[in-house]
């Protein structure tokens, strides 16, 4: 049998502040509410926006870290894995609980309490909370040589889309 593949990406905003707590061996547990929104058109053809809600968990010294610097409103990218679990409630009823386990979380910016936003004057990358590799600086810029090489051209038929890099969407 293949394995299969649980891997989940959010973009959205917290909608509360998150909350940490430790198990009774120490470890830590961040628990984040993740609403994320996403935008329609309905069958006549009028904007709609459907928003949803996650729960997710992150597990030791990063969720420590992170409990520290996100308050509700705090925009961030999360990957991870969803996991389902149950439990009797308080009338012996079964209920699941379905949850994202974070792997990586980056803060994109926007809004929160006290931290400055995207369009605040933040001019570094993203933090990144994940277990990716280091970042490393950009290597400094080449010194101009005397003359470029021609461009090569490309298989539309030409060089220039009549624009430039102010033109691309991206």
């Amino acid at each position: 049998m293949a394995e299969g593949l649980n891997r989940v990406m959010l973009l959205g905003n917290l909608g509360a502040d998150p909350e940490l707590r430790y198990t009774q061996g120490g470890q830590a547990v961040l628990n984040i509410r993740l609403a994320t929104t996403e935008s329609y058109l309905d069958k006549d053809r009028v904007r709609k926006e459907r928003t949803d809600w996650h729960a997710v968990v992150l597990w030791g010294k990063r969720g420590e870290a992170l409990g520290k610097i996100l308050t509700k409103g705090s925009q961030i990218m999360v990957e991870g894995r969803l996991s389902t679990s149950s439990y009797e409630d308080r009338d012996g009823n079964k209920r699941y609980k379905t949850e994202v386990v974070a792997t990586n979380v980056v803060l994109v910016g926007g809004r929160g309490r006290g931290g400055p936003s995207a369009d605040e004057g933040y001019g570094g990358p993203p933090a990144d909370f994940g277990g990716g590799p280091p970042r490393r600086a950009p290597a400094p810029a080449a010194r101009p040589q005397a003359q470029a090489a021609p461009e090569p051209a490309d298989d539309f038929g030409g060089g220039d889309f009549g624009g430039g890099d102010d033109d691309i969407p991206f």
